[in-house]
């Protein structure tokens, strides 16, 4: 982690370059100032973990972007919480510690009288009486594991693994549905020396749930896939039996479950039901929000008072014994499905994937013949357009229970992201340049694209200074020039030009990407016909994520689609979500898609998670707006939106709806730096002020 002093206070800045932005007034490095990792360890914060870097100093301001924070009284253990317009919040004096939820979490150590507020939603604000000393820790959310365990290659060695992921939890009480508080689980090697129960460091096994659940199931990897998450999040011991019916096991209950193919959904229901449950009983915890689906425990009997401390085991079988599919449908949409060929190759990406807790099903599919793909992705538009464009056989998926889909298996599907091994083994690489900015390449290779070059490089240079964006034009590149792009280290390079059989167009021919040694462009955008094969080789050389083609494109589609991906990417979307809403605003949207990690984010937005806003006439002078967020990474988080009264929280994946009046709509949209879907376009919300105006 690094943190600078700036002009306006601190900056702190970790290694996956997820940026925090402290405005101060008056700050002066200062000793003196209360412990604030001694303040982490006294109080029981949601996802709270010792800071990698802490400073001190004196002043009288602190100023945050407007995400949720909490302060605790480190003496008494009550808590407090800011996030909306009931105005401030004046706390006598005492000994706080002030918890910031973001893409860096902040924590402020101070003793005596403060007051809290949000003026204009603009900006969470403390301000002291007098000038005060306070300690500040910062905490990077980027949670890679060094661990590994060694296991035989056979369905009993991956059931070893499976039942040592739990490792990577962070607590065994309901706050592990924080995803601050699901680390990633150990790595996985295979080695048939060991023993059937494999060589699994004793430092691994201490931090091993004993959670009293047992999972047993056929050894075969069509069985353990599927259970891997729920494996993972209720710490179950994983066993294989050849005459067993797959069963789960706690203390004095055995519920048969279904054989395949039901299994993958009965086990993805099983965590659905574990998960929110969960995320409703850590409401009685000491950090608990008030989220809005609290009420549904009533409904079902459930006493949070509870349950918050008993073990694993002893929730489950409360959770099980209550008709949790009457109430399913008040709780979000799974967020993401990963269809997964069950290998002994991807058991080594299983740990990448769970701390996700996607649902894993086994991949379906069938063939997508050029007739009906034409009429699906309304090739009349484009046909005839100029190049000899590579060919891809497409698959139409069997769509798994969740908002966002992933295939990590062989065929390219539609409507999802198509990911390899290796997308989730170079992410590692990345996460060691906190002192460098963001490097992103602009490249245009094609001067009848040059409008959309220019956008793009200015939605880029919009948060360039906030984000610490180092921004580069490059235009008409030679086949060497580019291939020392891509072999240069950079976080993002948007090439916009031509694809065909031989590759990238150039300058002076063709670029290949088999041609060059690595890729060090941790994310990329190839907008250009036909890029899936560029830029599924790409993923292979040593890239994480990027968005493709997979046919020819019009120019102005292709300007329509990179210049709306250019500005999500750097407020915080994923990459599958930017390229999603991206394509949604041309015909041949379908064309467009993302080869690599789909959930992987490259810039922060202001807020903690990028937001979806539609809004609609309602014809009597009031305006619809549903607003939406949540990002895989993030799921069992909450938010709060702007437009909301009172203290309610509810679930990332959660749609919210408000009737709002003109003035009210006008003033949301002043501050808020979204994608806005308004009278069926997708425009930005500056966009839409303007319009209204």
């Amino acid at each position: 982690m690094n943190v600078e002093t700036t002009d306006d206070g601190l900056r702190a800045v970790d290694a996956a370059k997820n940026a925090l932005t402290v405005e101060t007034d008056g700050w002066e490095a200062a000793g003196g100032a209360p412990s604030v990792l001694d303040a982490v360890d006294a109080v029981d914060v949601a996802g709270s973990r010792q800071p990698d870097t802490v400073v001190s100093g004196e002043t009288r301001q602190l100023r945050f972007p407007p995400v949720f924070a909490t302060v605790t009284d480190v003496d008494t253990g009550e808590t407090f919480s800011l996030d909306g317009d009931e105005g401030p919040v004046s706390l006598p004096a005492g000994n706080y510690l002030l918890k910031v939820d973001s893409r860096v979490v902040a924590y402020v150590r101070f003793s005596g009288a403060v007051t809290l507020s949000c003026p204009g939603y603009e900006r969470l604000q403390l301000d002291f009486p007098t000038a005060t000393t306070a300690s500040v820790g910062f905490v990077t959310t980027v949670l890679e594991s060094t661990d590994r365990i060694r296991v035989p290659e056979s369905p009993a060695g991956v059931a070893a693994a499976l039942s040592a992921f739990s490792a990577g939890g962070r607590t065994t009480t309901p706050d592990r549905s924080f995803a601050t508080m699901r680390g990633h689980p150990p790595h996985v090697e295979f080695d048939d020396d060991v023993a059937a129960d494999g060589a699994i460091p004793a430092s691994i096994r201490e931090r091993t749930d004993d959670a009293d659940v047992e999972l047993t199931v056929p050894p075969e990897l069509r069985y353990l896939f599927p259970l891997a998450p729920l494996a993972y999040y209720t710490g179950a011991a994983v066993q294989v039996d050849p005459d067993a019916t797959p069963t789960l096991t706690i203390p004095g209950r055995e519920e048969e479950l279904d054989a395949l193919p039901a299994f993958q959904r009965t086990v993805g229901s099983l965590l659905e039901r574990v998960f929110y449950l969960d995320c409703l009983v850590r409401t009685a915890g000491p950090h608990g929000s008030s989220l809005s689906r609290r009420p549904v425990l009533d409904e079902l009997g459930l006493d949070a008072d509870d349950l918050y401390r008993e073990p694993m085991a002893r929730r489950l079988d409360a959770y099980l014994s209550v008709p949790f599919d009457d109430v399913r449908d008040r709780f979000p949409e799974w967020h993401l499905a990963m269809a997964v060929e069950p290998t002994y190759e991807h058991v080594r990406t299983l740990p990448h994937l769970v701390a996700n807790v996607p649902h894993v099903t086994l991949p379906e599919a069938t063939r997508l013949d050029e007739d009906e793909w034409l009429d699906r992705s309304l090739g009349d538009f484009y046909r005839g357009a100029a190049g000899d464009v590579a060919s891809v056989e497409l698959v139409r998926p069997t769509v798994g229970p969740g908002r966002t889909q992933g295939w990590l298996a062989d065929g390219v599907p539609i409507d999802a992201f198509k990911t390899v091994p290796e997308a989730y083994e170079n992410r590692a690489d990345y996460l060691d340049d906190a002192d460098e900015p963001t490097s992103i390449v602009a490249i245009l290779n094609d001067s009848g694209m040059a409008e959309e070059h220019a956008q793009v490089a200015a939605h880029y240079r919009q948060r360039a200074e906030e984000l610490t964006l180092d921004i580069t034009v490059e235009e008409h590149l030679t086949a060497d020039e580019l291939a020392d792009v891509f072999e240069s280290r950079h976080d993002l390079v948007h090439y916009i030009g031509h694809c065909e059989a031989d590759g990238l167009r150039c300058a002076d021919g063709y670029l290949s990407v088999s041609s060059i040694d690595e890729s060090n462009a941790q994310t990329f955008f190839l907008n250009a016909c036909g890029s899936y094969h560029e830029g599924i080789e790409l993923i292979r050389k040593g890239s994480v994520a990027g968005g493709v083609t997979f046919n020819s494109v019009l120019d102005s589609h292709a300007a329509t689609v990179g210049t709306m991906f250019a500005r999500l990417m750097v407020n915080g979307y994923s990459i599958e979500r930017a390229l999603d809403k991206s394509r949604r605003r041309i015909m041949t949207g379908k064309d467009y898609a993302v080869v690599g990690d789909g959930t992987h984010v490259l810039t922060q937005s202001v807020d903690l998670i990028g937001t979806d806003v539609e809004i609609r006439e309602t014809g009597d002078g009031t305006y619809g707006v549903d607003v939406f967020a949540g990002t895989p990474e993030s799921t069992g988080g909450y938010f709060r939106p702007y437009l909301q009264e009172g203290e309610a929280t509810h679930l990332f994946g959660t749609d919210c709806h408000f009737e709002v009046s003109r003035r009210e709509l006008e003033t949301f949209l002043s501050y808020a730096d979204s994608a806005v879907l308004y009278e069926g376009e997708l425009q930005w919300s500056d966009a839409v002020l303007d319009r209204l105006g």
